[in-house]
């Protein structure tokens, strides 16, 4: 319930000028649950950029006034935020635009780079001036400099993807042609769809087309360039089969949206099949089966449906909480997860209670929430994770941390259902892992520590902002 991924990216070119601004919009309210510190939409007018960028969820940063400012045109690129390297302020807002010799460039980007500080050393010493802390920024110089020495921009952007490594889902705006790529591993999802009057989008998941009235067409594949422009749609794939494929699997157990549909696997499918994994991993006496909104519901429902169990809301989410939450100090005595969750007493009263959630980071809010059942008069609260243990941090945009801060890391399966009080406590098997992924390659480092990557070497979040004294150290 505390894991975080990098972000969501949307594009849309149109045929005739009309309020892509709007369309931005819609696209990012679509992907919010990707990224809720900052946004941003740069809409491309006749070769100017205007953009409009903030820290702040999609509603809180875009009203009907600001949105009214941006021109109607016939491109634009937003990008709604969760940052895995950076801090979060107004600099580090997506998308970044860029003016160079041979134009403007606004660039969207869903992932981490696994060679980013070394990359941005070397651009450093040739002279390179960063206004950023986040890696998306680097991707932008590459594919600038690259630039200069290319015929076209697509071009660039294939040139810089023999330099980057890692993760990246990319959408880009030159004053011409709206690009997207993903890297040849595929690990972050990237699809595009059409609408009637001949409108392209592009997004980080089907849902975002599906919101703005766009038939899906199919998904970016691992390594492809497509470029939008006069020409239609014109697909690149010289990197394409140069990497074993790589989608991080945790897009199916928590980051995607349940009604999305990632490399051709409904994500709410894989998520009811972990839920029937689990329930047969780990089977239990049990009066009701319930799950931690949102992520969780699924994956409960799969449980009910395999063990027989009852399902039923045993947990109820305050869905006005956003990022300017403030938690309550130290001073006050008010649980934060009270504030965020209430139990349906009326459901788990005196009732053995199969609680079901994504995942275990460090243990502190799972074990709240099985405080919070059993004061609203839970019998007994068995926890299932859809998810096995994590053991390793992940490199390529998701925010898992160091292993000293994971919870599994230090403590068995027996030791944690006592830290947590629950009165059991299972785990989504590894090895099945493969079943809720569509029997597709994936990367499941995370669990397992098989990197396809080398791994950078300054894994710090905030290594570009850190003080003096801490660099000392």
């Amino acid at each position: 319930m505390s894991i975080h991924e990098e972000c969501g990216v949307f594009g849309v070119i149109s045929p005739e000028p009309c309020d892509v601004a709007s369309i931005s919009y819609y696209g990012l309210y679509a992907l919010q649950h990707r990224g809720q510190e900052s946004c941003g939409i740069v809409v491309n007018d006749d070769g100017v950029f205007v953009s409009h960028k903030d820290t702040g969820l999609v509603s809180e940063v875009f009203s009907g006034d600001i949105l009214s400012r941006l021109p109607k045109s016939t491109m634009a690129v937003a990008h709604a935020r969760y940052g895995t390297t950076g801090g979060t302020n107004r600099n580090n807002c997506q998308p970044i635009e860029v003016n160079h010799q041979k134009g403007r460039m606004a660039l969207a980007h869903n992932g981490n780079l696994s060679n980013a500080a070394e990359l941005r050393s070397e651009l450093e010493l040739t002279g390179a001036i960063f206004h950023t802390t986040s890696d998306t920024e680097t991707i932008a110089y590459i594919i600038t400099k690259e630039r200069l020495n290319s015929p076209s921009i697509e071009d660039a952007v294939s040139r810089a993807m023999n330099i980057l490594d890692g993760a990246y889902s990319l959408v880009l705006m030159s004053p011409q042609k709206l690009i997207c790529a993903r890297d040849p591993y595929g690990f972050r999802p990237l699809c595009y769809g059409k609408t009637a009057d001949g409108m392209y989008v592009v997004a980080s998941e089907s849902c975002a087309v599906k919101a703005v009235g766009a038939e899906f067409i199919r998904d970016v594949e691992p390594g492809e360039i497509l470029v939008f422009g006069k020409n239609g749609v014109v697909c690149r794939r010289e990197h394409c089969g140069k990497k074993d494929k790589k989608l991080c699997v945790f897009e199916y157990i928590y980051f995607a949206r349940p009604d999305s549909v990632i490399d051709g696997v409904s994500v709410h499918k894989s998520r009811v099949t972990a839920g029937k994994i689990l329930a047969k991993a780990h089977p239990v006496q049990a009066d009701i089966v319930i799950g931690a909104p949102d992520s969780g519901l699924d994956a409960a429902l799969g449980f009910s449906q395999e063990s027989g169990i009852p399902y039923g809301i045993g947990l109820i989410k305050n869905k006005y909480i956003g990022r300017t939450f403030i938690s309550p100090g130290q001073g006050a005595r008010i649980d934060g997860v009270r504030i965020k969750l209430s139990a349906v007493e009326e459901s788990v009263r005196g009732k053995r209670v199969v609680l079901v959630d994504d995942s275990i980071v460090r243990g502190n809010t799972v074990g709240r929430v099985v405080n919070l059942l059993r004061d609203a008069g839970a019998k007994e609260v068995h926890v299932r994770i859809s998810s096995p243990p994590f053991l390793h941090p992940c490199y390529y945009g998701t925010d898992i941390d160091s292993e000293e801060h994971l919870i599994a890391c230090k403590h068995s399966v027996s030791e944690i259902r006592d830290m947590i009080g629950a009165d059991s406590l299972g785990y989504f098997p590894a090895e099945e892992l493969a079943h809720i992924a569509g029997n597709c390659n994936f990367c499941s480092a995370c669990f397992n520590g098989n990197y396809p990557t080398k791994i950078p070497t300054d894994t710090r979040k905030d290594r570009y902002e850190l003080r003096l004294s801490d660099i000392k150290k």
